[in-house]
């Protein structure tokens, strides 16, 4: 499979964007928090910090978090909380959200060769998920956008480690790329 870099969390979203929504830039708030001493302390409470006594928005304020652990080394690129690894991806198709999820999940069904644990397709956002060997877990997910289309995403979690995330990546797109 083909390699694809693994991004850190403030990749994806540009510093005019965090300045707009939280009046200061990541390497402000960086500073802030290196000041505060957050280095030490658990995603938690860097979150709550940030949120309570910074008051940032708590969506900003664990992108914030995970943003500043992945730039102090604290945590790698795909690390979730519990140290385990996760890899995800996403892409708008001409389906609604309960279409694109049968499709997705019988997609992913016949990809690893096991059945959805559960698939829920009277939620809002419709899911499906698969339980693999080893406590590894695929989620099937989609959500309306309110056009008669709507966003599908895989994610792939409970990785041991972060050696297959761009590999994992790729087969992942490879795979929402044939819905819809």
């Amino acid at each position: 499979m083909q390699q694809d870099s693994i991004g850190s969390s403030g990749e994806g979203i540009g510093d005019a964007k965090v300045i707009e929504t939280t009046g200061r830039g990541r390497d402000e708030w960086f500073g802030i928090l290196d000041e505060a001493g957050a280095a030490s302390w658990t995603h938690p409470e860097i979150a709550a910090w940030l949120a309570a006594d910074q008051g940032v928005d708590r969506w900003w304020s664990q992108h914030l978090t995970v943003a500043y652990e992945q730039a102090r080394g604290i945590r790698s690129p795909g690390q979730r909380q519990d140290g385990s690894f996760e890899a995800s991806v996403s892409r708008t198709v001409d389906l609604d959200a309960v279409d694109a999820l049968h499709a997705l999940a019988n997609l992913v069904a016949a990809e690893l060769g096991v059945e959805p644990l559960a698939r829920n397709t009277s939620a809002r956002h419709p899911t499906a998920r698969f339980h693999l060997d080893g406590g590894e877990f695929v989620l099937a997910g989609s959500s309306p956008r309110g056009d008669g289309r709507s966003s599908i995403s895989l994610t792939w979690g409970r990785m041991p480690d972060g050696s297959r995330i761009a590999d994992v990546k790729a087969a992942l797109r490879e795979w929402l790329g044939r819905v819809g």
